[in-house]
């Protein structure tokens, strides 16, 4: 399929427009391998394709395409296509990341509709078929999930970028891999050990979300462009503060966020009990809200619950200290850009991303 030029990019709704032919293109393209393996894997990965091109503000792949800006790449071209071409890959590692994060956390929902395995486990009771539904979805949902990373790869290097690019991003796309996988492997550690330190939830936030959603993005766009030592590590401490900015606007929506806009049940991470730094600031203030909030996280709270279980977090302070900790990380951010050593191109892209980063209300 012939797709036109892709023009310059400037704003994450640009971006997000660009991203999404290449992402249909792509998954077109993977039919040919599908469908000799019979109609179940067809409707499995039909489901993989809806749940890639329906929903998403297309973060990651913005973040790449601005670090290819930042770092020399062209904004237009067949090099810049094939360049975005490989920034959109990084829409299945998330895709990978959040289907798996929706078994771990037992989530009925996502982006307002029933998660993936939950998808599964319905068809499997509507067939009637043997065994358990649960099991059979969560066992469905594993496997694309799995798919989802194998195909951020085969869309990354089948991209038609110069092999010497390729080599250049090799070490930041293996890294943006690894550390996702190890920031949930530390959630579920910290999780299961009741670890209510702040450190280990700022551990999880580093790895699990501030590196593949920021810093590891504006890596590999800024790598496959042949950016400078110098630059590189700019546009990566930027994405760290970026990162955990948009981790700790997460954490607060999940707890006081409007449903109809997050696509989340309301108050899903105090039923959950997910141990956020806000979390941790609360539980560490001690006190008589901290101890009421203590026995509330992590049960199967009504709607009332979740209502006394946020007036304690609101009693401890530490939706304030989260918010105004958003507002200096931003600050830090957005203040760096202004000096760093990147294209003049792309200065004020990544600065209109980095607002449209945290100041989101889903």
């Amino acid at each position: 399929m012939t797709l036109p030029v892709a023009p310059p990019q400037t704003t994450l709704a640009d971006i997000a427009s660009a991203v999404a032919p290449e992402l249909e293109s792509f998954l077109e393209e993977r039919r040919e391998l599908v469908e000799p393996v019979g109609a179940v894997f067809s409707e499995a990965t039909a489901a993989l394709e809806r749940f890639v091109l329906r929903g998403g503000k297309r973060i990651r792949p913005a973040f790449a395409w601005t670090g290819w800006l930042a770092g020399g790449g062209a904004c237009d071209g067949d090099t810049a296509r094939a360049a975005l071409r490989a920034c959109s890959s990084l829409e299945f590692v998330q895709a990978c990341a959040l289907i798996h994060d929706d078994i771990i956390d037992a989530s009925l929902t996502r982006r307002g509709r029933p998660t993936t395995h939950r998808e599964f486990a319905r068809m499997h009771a509507e067939r009637s078929w043997s065994g358990s539904p649960d099991r059979f979805g969560e066992a469905t949902a594993i496997l694309l999930g799995d798919l989802a990373l194998a195909w951020a790869d085969d869309m990354f290097l089948g991209a038609g970028l110069e092999p010497e690019r390729y080599l250049r991003a090799a070490r930041a796309w293996a890294a943006m891999r690894t550390e996702v996988l190890g920031g949930q492997l530390l959630d579920i550690v910290g999780e299961a050990s009741r670890d209510e330190s702040a450190a280990a939830a700022e551990q999880v936030v580093r790895f699990k979300t501030a590196g593949y959603t920021v810093e590891r993005p504006l890596h590999v766009g800024a790598a496959l462009a042949g950016a400078s030592t110098e630059t590189v590590a700019a546009l990566r401490a930027i994405g760290v503060d970026l990162g955990i900015a948009f981790q700790l606007r997460d954490d607060l929506l999940g707890a006081f966020g409007d449903p109809r806009i997050t696509g989340k049940p309301s108050g899903d991470d105090l039923r959950s009990g997910k141990h956020t730094p806000m979390l941790a600031h609360a539980l560490a203030s001690g006190g008589e809200a901290a101890h009421e909030l203590r026995g509330l996280v992590g049960t199967d709270l009504d709607d009332a619950g979740v209502e006394r279980a946020r007036a304690a977090l609101r009693a401890t302070g530490a939706p304030s200290a989260m918010q105004a900790r958003v507002e200096d990380l931003t600050l830090r951010a957005t203040s760096a850009i202004e000096r760093a050593p990147i294209t003049d191109d792309a200065r004020p892209v990544l600065a209109r991303l980095a607002e449209a980063l945290v100041n989101r209300s889903a």
